[in-house]
């Protein structure tokens, strides 16, 4: 299928100036040139060419909010000033299995102040002596090449901060539905201060209950010990008549 078929498949009905994304992989350019994406991608942020034997840029036209653009496997050697002019946006540039042997060629890229992210992967430039000191040395706004910082440490996946930062959501909902309703705690504290002056009401009041009881015992036992001396003298005196 030529490339103009598939970037008319891709659109879906949808105007060119409506177009975030555009991926055409695979599908061959005619005689190396991009000729059929034209300057009415206005929106354009994402854009993948990867193996469709471009060998050069010199007609691409100007998309101006294009971030990350994905030219892997052509066989690109040169011309790469053209990315400046037309995209001066980029932030990611993947140009890993092209033709580029020299930094000259790569030089070009310093006035893409906005690059962050470049992929030279797999291109004879990679076998230079100090390849990677002298990319960064070169391009001093990058901060990653070939997937990795000046530390060795990996560039993070834009798709992976997007998941991270979507459980990371989740979890803070999950928290805020498992705490306590507004003003329950308050409740609950009243309701265990009721509940201390219940008790302490009950104990002062059980108190007062035995100690009335006791005297109320106490006094009976005495009442009973009288009684007890009255028959008992009774009966000693009826014993000497």
């Amino acid at each position: 299928m030529e490339m103009k078929k598939k970037i008319n498949l891709e659109l879906k009905n949808r105007a060119p100036e409506e177009v975030p994304e555009l991926v055409l992989d695979n599908y061959l350019c005619v005689n190396g040139e991009i000729k059929s994406l034209n300057d009415t991608f206005k929106e354009l942020e994402f854009l993948s060419m990867a193996n469709v034997e471009l060998s050069s840029l010199a007609r691409l036209h100007s998309i101006n909010k294009l971030q990350k653009l994905e030219l892997s496997d052509n066989i690109i050697s040169g011309g790469l000033e053209v990315l400046a002019e037309k995209c001066p946006n980029l932030t990611y540039l993947n140009l890993s299995g092209n033709k580029i042997k020299d930094l000259s060629t790569v030089e070009a890229l310093q006035n893409l102040k906005n690059l962050r992210s470049l992929d030279l992967f797999n291109c004879e430039i990679t076998n230079l002596e100090d390849y990677r000191e002298s990319i960064f040395e070169l391009l001093q706004q990058i901060m990653y090449l070939d997937g990795f910082d000046q530390e060795d440490n990996e560039a993070p996946d834009s798709e992976e901060e997007d998941e991270e930062d979507g459980h990371k959501d989740d979890k803070d909902e999950e928290e805020d539905e498992a705490g306590p309703p507004e003003g329950y705690e308050e409740e609950e504290e009243n309701e265990d201060e009721d509940e201390d002056e219940d008790e302490a009401g009950s104990e002062v009041g059980g108190e007062e209950v035995g100690l009335s009881y006791l005297i109320k015992e106490e006094i009976q036992d005495e009442e009973d010990d009288d009684d007890y001396e009255e028959e008992e003298e009774s009966f000693q005196g009826e014993k000497r008549k």
